[in-house]
């Protein structure tokens, strides 16, 4: 089942910004603990239906044994389309800040740059669909609750997607070891979207030819390439400190 989120954090901001998209929120019988009540509080002021389940039941329920006793069901799963992203940076007054992932597979990697990408304050998260992870609450678990309050958007083609982000005057910037610019040779104040490879493989050559720049970062180990949630956190801090220095 997708259409489900675990843990703690993910479920305290689906209760919190989502409460309109879920269907059922289960709690561990029984468990006890001030996290817990702090849910119970949140559930109770949105007026969401909820039931206590015993531990196996809740196990069965998400499929593993690390739910931190709260499961939340969702009425279908919840993504945003290509058409809606379109319309909201066209319509945007101040330069927007946006993360491209292509084909990251690793949930746990998506996990962590949709929560990287919350905390740097993106605008969105765009991914592949075609060898990409999915939205998961394996996914959902590690972005600690980012998920719940990131727009995500799966582009059917995401090559096509970068031209059409480019018409509405997006600057496209894409991640390559090879690349001759640093990273912190490029001016980030303008509206952009970052673009991240895929683990080992990095950008495929046709998305690497549709960015307006290829930048690589300072390495002076032994390592080839970086985690991508690594990555995505340099990039897009990057253009936060630029950002807040011209606010200054």
């Amino acid at each position: 089942m997708k259409n489900l989120s675990f843990g703690f954090y993910s479920c305290l901001a689906a209760v919190q910004d989502r409460p309109f998209h879920i269907k059922e929120v289960c709690l561990l019988d029984g468990k006890k603990d001030k996290r817990l009540q702090l849910l119970k509080n949140e559930i109770t002021a949105n007026n969401l239906a909820h039931r206590f389940i015993n531990k196996n039941e809740l196990e069965l329920l998400c499929g593993v044994k690390n739910h931190q006793g709260v499961v939340v069901i969702y009425k279908q799963q919840q993504t945003y389309s290509e058409a809606a992203l379109l319309d909201y940076c066209a319509s945007a007054t101040e330069p927007l800040l946006l993360l491209v992932l292509d084909q990251i597979v690793d949930p746990h990697n998506l996990g962590a740059c949709l929560r990287t990408a919350e905390a740097a304050g993106v605008n969105a998260v765009i991914s592949s669909t075609r060898k990409s992870a999915p939205l998961t609450p394996t996914v959902r678990k590690v972005a600690c609750g980012a998920a719940e309050r990131i727009p995500l958007i799966f582009a059917k083609n995401l090559v096509r997607f970068l031209g059409e982000l480019k018409q509405l005057g997006i600057w496209v910037y894409g991640t390559q070891p090879t690349a001759s610019k640093l990273l912190y040779e490029t001016d980030f104040c303008r509206s952009m979207a970052l673009v991240i490879g895929a683990e080992g493989k990095g950008m495929r050559r046709l998305v690497s030819e549709k960015c307006d720049e290829l930048l690589r970062m300072p390495m002076s180990g032994e390592m080839a390439s970086l985690n991508a949630s690594v990555a995505a956190g340099i990039g897009l801090f990057e253009a936060v400190r630029q950002r807040s220095s011209t606010k200054l």
